[in-house]
């Protein structure tokens, strides 16, 4: 009988060290793989109110043209945008007709009204109509707050069509990380999945996420296992 104590103590031992070290595994892949696919963005304006807003911290997926989606907010870089990465929707890519508006005021693609519930309504009116067909290669970008946005619609003209080619995308945004109260996830722009091509999946962010956070608890709760222990057979 004396020795069982001694026996469960080596267990807990045991168990608190694969725990620790389960841990260790769980938050160093998690944050080295979203180090590795992710990339920090501030947001520079209120153009993608209320999504995102001026000075928001996001986390963007990095890809290339291949990836983007319709309704991605994409990062992108382009001379004619200005030095700075900037953030803006996608509404149309190669090949589509993007055009504003029809009598319920919504935004068409190839003459399907499209569902955009991410819009502020009291700031969804553009600024008048328009109507472009994306090249191939390329794509239309427009901002949340169609009212104050600077994007495709400033560019278009008769013999240019306000667009941005794939190359120039180099990252999908998926989640505010700050500030912590606009902490999380942004929504799927569902109004373009009937469309061909469809929308972009969910990208690895959560279960990344999810894996660090177990990570860290099982480190916490590895490393408690001997003083806790130590303090129950001290008090016995």
């Amino acid at each position: 009988m004396s020795g069982a104590p001694g026996r469960g103590g080596r267990l807990g031992r045991r168990l608190s060290a694969a725990a620790v070290g389960v841990g260790c595994l769980l938050f160093l892949g998690g944050f080295v793989l979203a180090a590795f696919l992710y990339q920090p963005y501030t947001v520079p304006t209120n153009s993608m109110s209320p999504a995102v807003v001026a000075g928001d911290r996001v986390l963007a997926q990095r890809i290339d043209g291949s990836e983007v989606r319709r309704g991605d907010v994409v990062v992108f870089r382009d001379d004619l945008w200005g030095d700075s990465p900037m953030i803006k929707r996608v509404v149309g890519v190669g090949g589509d007709t993007v055009a504003c508006c029809d009598e319920g005021g919504r935004l068409t693609v190839n003459g399907e009204p499209i569902v955009e519930p991410y819009i502020d309504e009291t700031r969804s009116a553009t600024r008048g109509g328009f109507e472009a067909t994306v090249p191939e290669g390329e794509i239309f970008l427009l901002g949340d707050d169609r009212v104050d946005s600077i994007d495709s619609r400033d560019l278009l003209t008769e013999s240019e069509p306000g667009t941005v080619p794939l190359t120039a995308v180099s990252g999908r945004v998926e989640a505010t990380v700050w500030p912590f109260d606009r902490l999380g996830m942004l929504p799927s722009a569902t109004g373009f999945a009937e469309l061909p091509g469809g929308v972009s999946g969910a990208g690895p962010l959560r279960p990344l996420a999810y894996a660090t956070a177990a990570g860290g608890l099982l480190i916490a709760l590895g490393a408690l296992y001997g003083p806790v222990v130590g303090r129950l057979t001290r008090a016995r």
